[in-house]
């Protein structure tokens, strides 16, 4: 029945008044990060690199002897020469891609459709390795300043697990302010111990134990690309900040932080390298290089301590990098239709709650199956970025000759460049580290690439069935058939065909019996009732339901009709009383819904005693 115009126009005003007071979803500049909240958000994976990097490819180096070690300072200077490249790259990256994904964004628009997908694949891959690295690295920093704790690695990592992924549904901006102190505090420690370890007699304070290393192969090419490939771990995460661009105040400043983040990174590894080879320091047992030259800037007093704690902080809070990033690498996904659509939503707070709980969760199974041992994981590390280094190199050459701007032949070379000493870094990785656990990496991408092109594939069929982008015939009225399921005359029996009648002309109640006598007693309640109502009782020696209206409603005609099960179901006003009510009314609408076409509608009624 149509309200009168008074009513409608009534009812117009209040939706008008309640649209007008309903608060808006644009996020306030404020609640978006600057540099330095930038810089503490999603750039803690490359910067606390240098806690484990230098040291890995001292750990390579070894095994030409000691003195071999001295090789650490040249094999710097050139990752630094790669990291330069790549900073200055990536504030390309951020003008030309302001909507984030980095070499994922980059690869889908100049590259194509597989370079993107490969790109997808091997960030997702490093971003969950960067959890794990990161949380195992940050649990054995902690064991070694105190000792009781190496038994329990695993728990360490789990714990710290599940306090970042609580802080980042809170919203990036939350987690960033957490993560502000023990920033700085790293940055200021690493800074001080470049600047003080020079003029002091090192080593101040000797810790951890000597060990003897011979000299088991010479040294070689081979054994120096080893290093190379072992030491680029120091410059993962770089992107991180690329793929966050929607997190930033402004383009200009994620550019801002990205070269910041290049000019710390750079300072500290060849001012880590030139103190390693200046004071011959060489991996000791029970305690980490980095830990060796805070020693002998600090002694062993306070700190000494507040230093390496923070140093743990900082490797354990890195794997925010991938919380920032990931989640919106996978929206977009999302949005391509590569990944559920789910991953697109964003929550009240403005974060991607489905992508945090996906990492966490990849992240999980990940540290169980390596025990959080970091030597495993560190073999899968560096492939996947540097993969989406250079397809995102190589996707910039191709947008600069497409384009054709203002200095495009230098921005080109400087791409060219970067591509190609990435591409290498990856050839290099994927010899020297294959049998070591690479090998994983080498199946795991390409099993993402396959399931990102099937849920592609899912939707277009999808969109085809639905004729999306088409315009439908114009829709007509049909009559409209309401089943009831039933069993006895009761209150929630009148609601439920009180509501059927404002649903539809027709409306009939389906009753199962088990016998003549059960069918004969329904039919005598009902008509003793008397509702206006018809009822079917349909006989069924196992009383089941569902396959009951099942089958009758496939002996229907639904050619021109429209049909509506309206299932009545009791809600109790404790949950833990569910259990003491049969769920036949939500068996049914599960199977409609999985096995037939009509409308499916339920009527809760809700007890108050």
């Amino acid at each position: 029945m149509p309200l009168p115009p008074r009513n409608q126009r009534g009812l117009r005003r209040a939706v008008a008044r309640a649209s007008a007071e309903t608060p808006k979803r644009a996020t306030p500049a404020h609640d978006k990060l600057n540099v330095i909240e930038g810089l503490s958000a999603l750039s803690l994976d490359a910067l606390s690199s240098v806690a484990y990097g230098p040291e890995a490819m001292m750990l390579v180096l070894v095994a030409g002897g000691v003195g071999a070690v001295s090789w650490t300072l040249p094999i710097t200077l050139v990752i630094t020469a790669i990291l330069v490249v790549l900073v200055f790259s990536y504030t390309q990256v951020i003008a030309a891609h302001p909507e984030g994904g980095g070499a994922y964004a980059v690869s889908k628009r100049s590259l194509g459709r597989f370079p993107a997908l490969l790109a997808a694949a091997s960030l997702v891959v490093d971003y969950v390795l960067t959890v794990a690295v990161s949380l195992a690295a940050g649990a054995a920093s902690l064991a070694s300043v105190f000792p009781g704790l190496s038994h329990h690695l695993l728990a360490i990592c789990l714990i710290g697990l599940a306090l970042l992924t609580a802080v980042n549904m809170f919203g990036i901006t939350e987690s960033a302010r957490v993560l502000l102190l023990p920033a700085v505090l790293f940055i200021v420690s690493i800074l001080a111990i470049i600047a003080i370890d020079p003029f002091r007699s090192h080593p101040d304070a000797v810790i951890g134990t000597k060990e003897q290393f011979h000299a088991v192969t010479a040294l070689g090419v081979v054994l120096v690309l080893k290093a190379f490939a072992s030491g680029c771990s120091a410059i993962t995460g770089v992107e991180a900040i690329a793929n966050g661009v929607p997190n930033f105040r402004s383009v200009r400043t994620a550019q801002r932080t990205e070269i910041s983040l290049g000019v710390l990174l750079a300072v500290m590894l060849v001012g880590l390298a030139i103190l390693i080879r200046v004071h011959h320091v060489v991996p000791r047992g029970h305690v980490t290089v980095l830990a060796q030259l805070t020693a002998g800037a600090f002694g062993k007093g306070a700190a000494f301590y507040v230093s390496n704690l923070a140093v743990t902080a900082v490797l354990g809070l890195a794997a925010n990098t991938s919380f920032g990033g990931l989640p919106v690498l996978m929206s977009l996904l999302a949005k391509d239709h590569r990944l559920p659509h789910l991953f697109y939503l964003r929550a009240e707070r403005q974060v991607y709650r489905y992508g945090i709980v996906a990492l966490a969760l990849l992240a999980l199974v990940l540290l169980i199956a390596v025990n959080a041992d970091t030597e495993r994981l560190i073999p899968l590390f560096t492939i996947g970025v540097f993969v989406g280094f250079t397809l995102s190199q190589v996707g910039l050459v191709r947008h600069w000759y497409r384009s054709r701007p203002s200095r495009w032949r230098a921005r080109m070379a400087l791409n060219s460049a970067g591509a190609t000493m990435t591409g290498l870094a990856v050839v290099v990785a994927l010899a020297t580290k294959f049998t070591a656990g690479a090998w994983v990496v080498v199946i795991t991408v390409p099993v993402l690439m396959i399931t990102f092109a099937r849920t592609e594939r899912y939707y277009a069929h999808v969109a085809a069935e639905l004729k999306l982008g088409l315009t439908p015939e114009h829709p007509h009225r049909r009559e409209s058939v309401v089943i009831i399921p039933t069993t006895t005359v009761s209150k929630l029996t009148e609601l439920a065909l009180s509501a059927g009648l404002s649903m539809g002309e027709t409306v009939v109640g389906v009753a199962v019996a088990g016998d003549e006598d059960e069918c004969a007693q329904i039919k005598s309640a009902w008509d003793e009732w008397c509702p206006g109502v018809s009822i079917e009782v349909l006989l069924d020696p196992h009383r089941s339901l569902v396959r009951t209206v099942l089958h009758y409603i496939d002996s229907l005609d639904l050619d021109n009709v429209n049909v509506t099960v309206l299932i009545p179901q009791v809600v109790p006003r404790k949950r833990r009383h569910e259990i003491l009510h049969n769920q036949r009314g939500r068996l049914l609408e599960a199977v409609l819904k999985a096995r037939s076409d009509v409308i499916v509608a339920t009527l809760s009624f809700h007890l108050h005693e």
